[in-house]
């Protein structure tokens, strides 16, 4: 009966979509009202975090449109996940006390100098030893491109080795088999998520792997003036890229277009890389994040 309600719902109302993302010994959840962050603690208990969305397109409408919804979600996105990251590591037990406003300021700054560096100022300066394209400004902005790339899929290859980061990528695979179950209208049990996919065309990773390529394109056509001057044009544009790769990954998860879904298929098998098959322990943390974070009519339909 809970499942024909939801889907009966879905139907009036349109679909519900859900986000997330794997945290420390847990697993945050984004709907259309609420953000949950669900985490393991060491005592095994599952405690849950849950606060009501206040996005910025709240008070500023236009921001909705597309295009510029991408940018917004971005940051949004950055922000929320960096207060579920702080909150879980303080309550596994990795932290005495959360990150204080400042310091998270801080952490987000210096990552974002770090992307600066190794995903816009590094591909764009080795070009220049790169022999017989000295000449030819739009190749050396593709061969930039596909440098990027390159180190983009070295670093989650990288990072994927570790065995603090094997065991996030199992709850990000917990919390894609558990968006995939609420989507599909299933009740929340453990045994409805495991039968499901670990891969989701929504996911970050499929987001990011989609900026790269787009970025190779928007940048294609933009000469090769000094270094200082590439970089800058770069940072300037990211906003046009996230919203033009923010649309598409939009479409992917609203249609089931052979073309469309040919085309996100790299994202999906890279996250072969960024999740793993979550064990019941992690089904269940992702489950009480999901049953939090969804639409306040749809509470009282929480499966035991």
């Amino acid at each position: 009966m809970g499942t024909w309600n939801r889907r009966d719902r879905s139907l009036r109302k349109g679909k519900v979509y859900v986000g997330g993302q794997a945290v420390i010994e847990g697993v945050m959840m984004r709907g259309p009202e609420y953000i949950a962050t669900a985490v393991r603690t060491p005592s095994g208990d599952i405690t849950v975090k849950k606060d009501p969305v206040h996005s910025i397109t709240e008070r500023f409408p236009l921001l909705k449109k597309p295009f510029l919804r991408g940018t917004v979600a971005l940051c949004e996105s950055l922000v929320y996940g960096m207060k579920s990251l702080s909150y879980s590591a303080q309550a596994a037990g990795e932290e005495d006390e959360q990150l204080t406003g400042w310091q998270m300021a801080l952490t987000m700054a210096f990552s974002i100098v770090m992307a600066i560096v190794f995903f816009l100022l590094i591909p764009t300066y080795a070009v220049k030893f790169i022999p017989g394209i000295a000449d030819h400004a739009f190749q050396m902005n593709i061969i930039e491109g596909i440098l990027r790339l390159a180190i983009f899929l070295l670093y989650i290859w990288g990072i994927s080795l570790t065995k603090d980061i094997r065991r996030v990528f199992e709850y990000h695979g917990a919390e894609h088999k558990t968006i995939w179950t609420y989507e599909s209208g299933e009740p929340l049990t453990v045994e409805n998520v495991k039968r499901h996919s670990r891969l989701h065309p929504r996911c970050g990773t499929n987001f990011l792997l989609i900026v790269m390529v787009v970025s190779i394109f928007v940048f294609a056509f933009l000469g090769w003036p000094s270094l200082i001057e590439r970089v800058l044009s770069r940072i300037i544009l990211m906003p046009v890229v996230a919203g033009i790769s923010y649309e598409v990954i939009r479409l992917a998860g609203r249609t089931d277009n052979a073309v469309v879904q040919t085309l996100i298929k790299p994202g999906l098998w890279l996250q072969y890389l960024t999740t793993r098959e979550p064990h019941a322990d992690q089904i269940e943390v992702a489950i009480k994040a999901l049953e939090a974070a969804k639409p306040a009519d749809e509470q009282e339909h929480t499966e035991p």
